[in-house]
């Protein structure tokens, strides 16, 4: 697998762009800022992007989406209960449920529907990384006070993840922590809101 975390844009957004090392299908993960940034990363390892993959549609992750739709025609997915952002943009996408696969190559990548931050809040899978979005930082959790927001869904989404394989490396979507990335066993140790 070919894992690469980009810091984009003015808010410590994280991007990530993931692939089979064999096919060098490859998918963008959040399309806040950057895409130039994002597509010269990819370009350096001679990806072909199949799909852009949105763990939210909150504006600093989505931003540049039409943009790197123009520039590279790769599918939207989104979930189904964020995607009227993506449809009031005008962009085509197809809709993501809890549990559905996207292969890039052999690569399977997971999706976990985590609501609490939007409704279509989502967190993927794929080997042992989990990019979390705005659902699970470092130390700290994505905000409950905007629209959408739910304190209850939150809590139940981050049980869940506390229940994945400890070892698992969390991805989060902005450089908000005292490191870049921490584990489950990390979070459940250091962060109050995995607690359980």
């Amino acid at each position: 697998m070919i894992f690469e975390q980009v810091e984009v844009g003015d808010m410590q957004n994280f991007c990530y762009i993931i692939a089979d090392e064999k096919s060098k299908e490859a998918a963008i993960v959040d399309a806040g800022w950057e895409p130039e940034k994002l597509l010269k990363t990819a370009k350096s390892k001679n990806l072909k992007i199949k799909y852009i993959l949105l763990t939210h549609t909150h504006y600093d992750h989505i931003n540049s989406l039409a943009k790197l739709f123009e520039l590279t025609r790769a599918k939207i997915l989104v979930h189904e209960n964020d995607a009227d952002s993506v449809e009031n943009l005008g962009l085509p996408y197809g809709k993501l449920k809890d549990k559905n696969e996207i292969n890039l190559g052999k690569l399977k990548i997971k999706v976990l529907h985590t609501p609490g931050h939007t409704p279509g809040s989502v967190c993927y899978l794929v080997e042992n990384k989990l990019i979390t979005g705005d659902t699970l930082f470092v130390e700290a959790v994505g905000r409950i006070d905007l629209p959408g927001g739910s304190k209850e869904e939150l809590l139940d989404s981050l049980k869940k993840l506390s229940k994945l394989d400890g070892k698992i490396e969390i991805c989060p979507g902005h450089d908000y922590g005292s490191r870049k990335n921490s584990t489950i066993d990390y979070e459940k140790k250091n962060n109050p809101f995995m607690r359980f």
